[in-house]
């Protein structure tokens, strides 16, 4: 389990989040939604390490700020918001950099991170571009091929900073599916949302930000409420339900 507790963060003398608490168990994907500037961005990087933060956050046994980079890297994977591919690698290549953390300086490749890494192609639909060259893949494909170096790793939790943006509608749904397969392995998957029907379709928990703190925790149904997403969005939606579940659209803004 993932424990999170009075978390705050500060930067430039200005308080970003604010005494957060929340847990995220084996086996859910846990959505983390809010508008701009909310502070999401902010709590998964501060999650990953990079920055100072006030709290406390366990990782099962682990104390996770006081984790080597190394041993950090073997626990938790971290998927920026930000696509940066800076070397025209192989695809294969680039998502074989996630077996590192699993191997000592020096040593080949094994079996395992073969195996690994032809996984996590597979499943980010990127197999069959394993031979291109990553720089000269498109916006939505080079994103596919982050998240696939990102799933290779291998980690208990897999935090995601809005994975399917910039995605194709087809490869929205199968990210959201991928995740979701990753949680049922028994791992934790935290991710940032802004589309409402895939929080609401394929998230198991939401936690809503608003100005740096929590302003709702609990499943898709009970948070996708009207007055909770005028709240938070200040808009109103056109909700639905088909046989797989919710469908949210928002339809106007709230006069404040």
């Amino acid at each position: 389990m993932l424990d999170v507790k009075n978390l705050s963060v500060v930067l430039s003398k200005r308080r970003v989040l604010h005494a957060l608490n929340f847990t995220i168990r084996n086996g859910e994907v846990v959505g983390l939604l809010g508008p701009n500037g909310a502070g999401k961005s902010t709590l998964m990087r501060a999650l990953s390490g990079q920055y100072p933060i006030e709290g406390a956050i366990k990782l099962d046994e682990h104390d996770l700020p006081s984790l080597s980079i190394a041993e950090r890297a073997r626990n938790l994977a971290y998927l920026p918001q930000t696509r940066i591919i800076g070397w025209p690698m192989r695809v294969r290549d680039v998502v074989a950099l996630g077996r590192l953390p699993w191997r000592a300086l020096g040593q080949r490749s094994s079996a395992a991170d073969a195996e690994a890494v032809q996984h996590a192609l597979d499943l980010m639909d990127v197999a069959h571009l394993a031979d291109r060259t990553a720089t000269e893949l498109s916006g939505g494909e080079q994103a596919r091929v982050l998240a696939a170096r990102a799933v290779a790793q291998d980690t208990r939790l897999l935090i995601a900073d809005e994975p399917a943006s910039g995605l194709d509608p087809a490869h929205q749904i199968m990210m959201m599916e991928a995740l979701r397969r990753i949680a049922r392995q028994g791992r934790m998957v935290f991710v940032s949302l802004h589309d409402l029907t895939l929080a609401a379709r394929w998230c198991d928990r939401v936690i809503m930000l608003k100005d740096g703190e929590i302003a709702g925790d609990g499943s898709p149904g009970l948070m996708m409420q009207p007055q909770r997403l005028a709240h938070v969005f200040g808009v109103r939606a056109h909700f639905a339900l088909d046989t797989e579940g919710l469908i949210l659209a928002p339809t106007g803004l709230i006069q404040r």
